[in-house]
């Protein structure tokens, strides 16, 4: 392990992007070799006097960029030399020199704005008259009403709870954490699809997890590669995403979900099913949690059905379960935000939450079609509605070669090695999301130079100057 130690000093903006930006000269350079092996994230942390979560976000964003490579176990490692114009992200100040970048490798809603109705979601909390009440601590797991309004939200889905059985997180990500942190402790092993949200790992490495990936298919978690590991892991619990699986849009069947948990009832562990896009593909199959096997812990939030900032999720569980859940809420955030929660159950008891959601299908599904009609190979599978597809490069490209050189040219795509577990899961493919893109035009845009790109040959593509 190499004690690299950036400097941040005169570098703008966020902590967190300031040591992915010094990472990625320090590889470009080549002070930093490929197959250095990066300090652990505490360690950088207590060297630069940051928090663990910020060294953390950094890590996740080098990754993202394709600079680095974490493999659960082992640590993190730098994965190659970086193009001159590859991994820095530009300040304000120098933006106007360079060419906008299409950025087709996050995961937003694909409609932002919706002013209107935050204008008039905070001017009825202001008509309320008891506005103060707001203010003061709250529950942990959230109030009352808020548990109501979560409740009703999650029952869309298709799993019927009570607001006795539900938790108010403050996002999807703290949601994530809090499961985390309710099914198992550190130096446990949790298992998870062999390409995983990253967000998951993040929160694995945080509280000291250990993750073990799966096998999936084109319906999801292999049930013989799932028993394998719940034989030979002692794994505490199963972390998966049935319905628009986050990189593959693959949405598990009714048929492999009953599988899936009769083998977590055998076994007695419980199933963290993330349903953050379920919104989007209202005929899926009902939850696994829905079905009456095993125990669940069902979380999702409305950072992609509603809007990022609001940063209100939702947990469901048993009551022990949640008990602990709601401990992971105290000791991250105490609470969520009772203002941010006020506003989201408003949206969903008067309706607005749903046009969102059907505001967000439509232009989701227009978008995707756009896609599929640039990029064949990147439909999502069975006809579903998704934010983002999952490219199966052809065998003359590797991805990280694909990833570089399309951003070379002005386009970011998401590289396999920011979902895989380990380096050998990961494959020549990569994340297209829609949603980042300002508008049509933008992705239409991005969308050419992809497909223009694809045709090519990477010797072709390495003479273009």
């Amino acid at each position: 392990m190499t004690i690299w130690l950036p400097e941040l000093a005169h570098r703008p903006g966020p902590k967190y992007r300031a040591i992915a930006d010094a990472l990625a000269e320090d590889v470009r350079s080549g002070r930093m070799r490929p197959g250095t092996r990066l300090p652990t994230h505490r360690d950088l942390a207590w060297r630069l006097g940051l928090t663990v979560g910020t060294v953390t976000r950094a890590y996740a964003e080098a990754e993202r960029r394709g600079l680095i490579a974490g493999e659960v176990g082992r640590g993190t490692y730098v994965r190659g030399a970086a193009p001159a114009d590859v991994g820095i992200s530009y300040s304000p100040a120098d933006a106007s020199s360079q060419p906008a970048l299409i950025d087709l490798s996050l995961n937003f809603p694909v409609i932002p704005g919706h002013e209107a109705e935050l204008a008039a979601a905070l001017g009825r909390l202001a008509g309320r008259g008891d506005l103060a009440a707001l203010l003061p601590y709250h529950p942990h797991a959230g109030r009352p009403s808020d548990r109501a309004a979560g409740a009703r939200w999650i029952g869309r889905s298709g799993l019927a709870v009570e607001p006795d059985d539900v938790a108010v997180t403050a996002g999807g990500q703290h949601g994530i954490v809090a499961c985390m942190a309710a099914v198992a402790a550190s130096g446990d092993t949790v298992l998870v699809e062999s390409l995983t949200y990253p967000g998951v790992k993040a929160a694995a490495a945080l509280l000291g997890l250990k993750l073990v990936g799966v096998a999936i298919d084109e319906e999801g978690v292999v049930p013989e590669a799932l028993a394998a590991a719940l034989r030979t892991t002692n794994a505490k619990a199963l972390y998966c995403m049935p319905t628009l699986h986050n990189p593959t849009a693959i949405v598990m069947p009714e048929s492999r979900r009953r599988a899936i948990a009769e083998l977590a009832s055998s076994h007695e562990i419980p199933v963290v099913e993330d349903d953050c896009y379920g919104f989007l593909t209202p005929d899926a199959p009902p939850p696994i949690g829905a079905l009456g096997i095993c125990e669940g812990l069902f979380l999702t939030s409305l950072s992609k059905s509603i809007a990022a900032g609001q940063r209100i999720g939702y947990v469901a569980a048993r009551p022990a379960r949640l008990e602990r859940v709601t401990q992971a809420i105290r000791a991250t955030s105490w609470m969520a935000s009772p203002i941010a929660a006020a506003i989201a159950s408003d949206w969903i008891g008067d309706g607005t939450a749903e046009r969102m959601v059907r505001e967000r299908r439509a232009e989701a599904a227009a978008r995707q079609r756009m896609v599929e009609a640039a990029l064949p190979g990147g439909r999502a599978p069975g006809g579903a509605v998704s934010y983002h597809a999952w490219l199966t490069l052809p065998d003359r490209w590797r991805a990280d070669e694909f990833v570089a050189e399309a951003r070379r040219r002005g386009v970011a795509v998401t590289p396999p090695t920011a979902f895989a577990v380990t380096r050998q899961a990961a494959p020549d493919a990569v994340r297209i999301c829609y949603g980042a893109a300002a508008g049509r035009d933008e992705l239409a845009r991005g969308l050419e130079i992809l497909a223009g790109l694809i045709e090519e040959h990477p010797a072709m593509a390495a003479s273009i100057v």
